[in-house]
């Protein structure tokens, strides 16, 4: 099995990542994780797919024009920047 271990600043591992294969494997093994499972997509339904009709209306003109004027300059910042 290849764990991934997720650490916070202080090197604290706060979270583990098992590979999907091994996870399945486990539900068959311990019935006790698919109730686990199925509690964990109760409390987190699946995201909505949005489109970007969605979004119409929901900021005024002036901040996008604001938010757009700072995405051109951060453009043009990146492109003439040199490494």
């Amino acid at each position: 099995m290849s764990l991934q271990y997720i650490s916070d600043q202080s090197g604290k591992h706060t979270a583990v990542v098992i590979p999907i294969n091994d996870w399945k494997k486990m539900l068959n093994k311990h019935s006790d994780l698919k109730q686990l499972e199925k509690q964990s997509a109760k409390d987190h339904p699946v995201a909505k797919k949005y489109k970007m009709a969605d979004f119409v209306g929901t900021i005024s003109t002036e901040m996008a024009e604001t938010l757009q004027k700072h995405v051109e300059q951060s453009r043009n910042e990146w492109q003439n920047s040199t490494f």
